[in-house]
């Protein structure tokens, strides 16, 4: 029977449970009540930015989950105290959940600007749905995703990658991610191409505080 829950926290924090292993993803500062959780076995972060990593509050997060395992994209976590660098293709395991990096490199905001580190990761557990979680990236479409967080909206992409990407990477399941800075009354726009181009049945429209329990 399939125990995977996912809880959105707000913009692109996601909360991956499979039976009692509690995952966390990129708690940003768009993320408030991510920093209220505890019990947390693994703490993860994409990137640098701050939308995927609230540099503020992450010490007092860290403080009340001791037992959490804290990973990070390499950049990252050379800048944070007991933090293990994730990369491509390293794995990591977290009570009988793998955790696997993909790619290095954020999408190119503007060409003037450096394209810091960025490490998507997988979460994956026997007899359980494979979650991918790119970070702030489309250009790697990993094979065997049944769960996709979608990144819907930022300064790095156009509906037309996004709809490419949900088609490459092809999951059984997408829910989007990165989107707290699309307006209410806009956000139909974007939602709108992905459902009528993206060729995934299973679209779920969660909100900030959403969650899929399959």
């Amino acid at each position: 029977m399939t125990t995977m829950h996912v809880t959105r926290f707000g913009h692109a924090a996601v909360l991956v449970e499979v039976g009692t292993t509690r995952i966390l993803l990129d708690p940003g500062v768009f993320s408030d009540r991510a920093f209220e959780l505890t019990d947390l076995d693994a703490i993860v972060v994409t990137h640098q930015h701050p939308d995927h990593l609230d540099r503020e509050r992450i010490g007092a997060l860290v403080e009340a989950n001791p037992q959490a395992r804290l990973l990070a994209e390499p950049e990252t976590a050379a800048t944070l105290d007991g933090w293990e660098p994730t990369g491509a293709d390293l794995t990591f395991e977290v009570g009988g959940v793998t955790l696997t990096g993909v790619g290095s490199q954020h999408a190119v905001i503007l060409p003037s600007l450096p394209r810091v580190g960025n490490v998507g990761i997988l979460v994956a557990a026997e007899g359980e749905p494979t979650l991918f979680h790119p970070g702030d990236t489309y250009e790697h479409r990993p094979e065997g995703v049944d769960i996709l967080a979608l990144p819907l909206s930022a300064p790095w992409a156009k509906v037309s990658e996004t709809v490419d990407f949900l088609q490459a990477v092809a999951p059984r399941t997408a829910f989007p991610i990165h989107d707290c800075t699309v307006a209410e009354a806009a956000y139909g726009i974007y939602w709108m191409h992905v459902e009528d181009h993206g060729g995934v049945d299973d679209l779920q429209r969660l909100a900030q505080d959403g969650a899929l329990r399959l």
